[in-house]
């Protein structure tokens, strides 16, 4: 389409007081304002598809008779909450910026009961005095390992769990309780940055604590972390490098080893792991990616984790430990400064008792690492055959790719999938993405190779009837 044919096309559209005039019944049910606002979005959009290309003579007056229903729709979606459900056909399991794992449904079930009336969040019912609201979570972790047989049988070494707001604030609180005005010994090699340029180096900071890198970026041995220890050495800390690899000539202790040096020197080992699986993933054909629970069973002294990755929970920062340690911290007024409500504690509840009842397939992104390749490719198929009859206009095809974990966990780990390709002739893979992004629910997709890619693994089954009503709406 030339520039003449666009500039007729643009003049067909019209003006915003003109939407608005012929849109009384709205602007007395929201007010003119709302209304104005939408009718600028809509007719907005409307040039940019112009602009752009999809839009010729004749999808112009098919969108100009829709008109009314769009402005109306667009004032709902404004009127609306902002936060709300995404389809995430993306492939990436513990995708951060779609809130990472979603909750188990006996979670959003606790969350429910427990947000509804009173609770006894910090009210022992037994004695009929105040109680402690981290008791909830500390018996379940203390049943969990007993299962497990990482609890250690001498009382001395007894393991506690406490809840914070997130895994950077766990590693604070656990650095400013056990090493303010001190210093803490970490492998040059380990000193990371996770998402949103958040840096180890700078959480000890803010933690009072002094930094004290040992070794090299690819070769770090226990002797350099021995030899580092003085007077001011207040714990020494081992941080998972959860989002990238280093390969080839590399050396790092095992952790048993720190863990005797720790204990011979008589200084905490804190290990923060991020991700902080409870289960072997190996199981899952994800290896790489360390486990909470034998982490303590190798005797380390305190470790932190997050509650939304793969433990599949809600946002939380868990410490799990020495009972003496997790009792200082306890103490700390940061605790309070950092803890988490009783929806926290619901949902994180409800995701624990799953895995102590091994019901795994509960908890929705342990049950998307396991779904095979031949599983999600019969869906896609089933979904493929739908459209063609009706979406002649798309092109459709299965291709075969690889889903990923995400959310910092195991980055080389990588899961065959089956994908279904989409392509609409004339049409940019950019703007179609964007054109399912704006479907209610919003539809996020994968553009390679001018294509845009859906990934069934990371879609409940139910929401297959959405995708194939917004393909056939385009």
């Amino acid at each position: 389409m030339n520039s003449v044919e666009k500039s007729q096309l643009f003049r067909e559209l019209p003006s915003v007081d003109e939407v608005v005039r012929a849109s009384a019944p709205l602007v007395e049910a929201h007010g003119a304002s709302a209304v104005t606002d939408a009718a600028r979005a809509v007719l907005a959009r409307l040039r940019e598809e112009i602009r752009s290309g999809p839009l010729d003579s004749s999808s112009v007056h098919i969108a100009l008779q829709g008109l009314g229903r769009a402005i109306e729709k667009q004032v709902a979606q404004s009127l609306s909450y902002s936060l709300r459900t995404v389809i995430n056909a993306t492939g990436v399991i513990l995708h951060t910026n779609l809130g990472r794992a979603p909750l188990a449904g006996p979670a959003l079930q606790h969350i429910a009961e427990t947000a509804a009336g009173y609770s006894n969040l910090e009210f022992d019912v037994e004695s009929g005095e105040r109680g402690k609201r981290d008791v909830h979570v500390d018996r379940l972790f203390r049943k969990l390992l007993a299962d497990t047989g990482a609890l250690p049988q001498d009382d001395s070494k007894a393991i506690s769990t406490i809840v914070v707001n997130n895994n950077a604030a766990a590693v604070l609180l656990a650095l400013n309780t056990l090493a303010e005005d001190g210093e803490v010994i970490v492998s040059r090699g380990e000193l990371v940055e996770i998402g949103g340029s958040f840096r180890i180096p700078d959480v000890m900071a803010k933690s009072c604590a002094r930094l004290r890198e040992v070794g090299t970026t690819n070769r770090t041995r226990v002797t350099d972390y021995e030899n580092a220890i003085n007077e001011r050495t207040r714990a020494l800390l081992r941080v998972h490098r959860s989002n990238f690899e280093i390969t080839g000539f590399t050396e790092r202790p095992a952790l048993a080893d720190l863990a005797k040096l720790a204990r011979t020197k008589n200084i905490p080992l804190l290990e923060d792991l991020g991700s902080g699986s409870i289960v072997d993933l190996r199981t899952f054909g994800i290896s790489g990616e360390p486990n909470v629970l034998d982490s303590l069973h190798a005797e380390v002294d305190v470790v932190t984790y997050s509650g939304d990755k793969l433990l599949g929970g809600p946002q939380a920062g868990l410490l799990s430990g020495r009972a003496d340690l997790i009792a200082r911290m306890r103490k700390n007024s940061l605790f309070r400064a950092l803890r988490v409500d009783k929806l926290t504690y619901a949902a994180l509840a409800a995701t624990l008792l799953a895995y102590i009842k091994h019901d795994h397939a509960a908890i929705p992104a342990l049950r998307m690492m396991r779904l095979t390749k031949q599983e999600i490719a019969a869906r896609a198929e089933a979904l493929v055959q739908e459209l063609r009859p009706t979406a002649t206009k798309w092109e459709l095809e299965m291709v075969d790719g690889e889903s990923v974990v995400g959310g910092g966990a195991a980055p080389s780990a990588v899961l065959p999938t089956r994908l279904i390709a989409l392509a609409l002739p004339g049409s940019a893979a950019d703007w179609l993405s964007a054109r399912l992004r704006r479907c209610d629910p919003p539809i996020v997709a994968r553009v390679e190779d001018g294509r845009v890619l859906l990934d069934l693994r990371t879609v409940f089954p139910e929401q297959d009837r959405a995708i194939a009503d917004a393909i056939q709406s385009i």
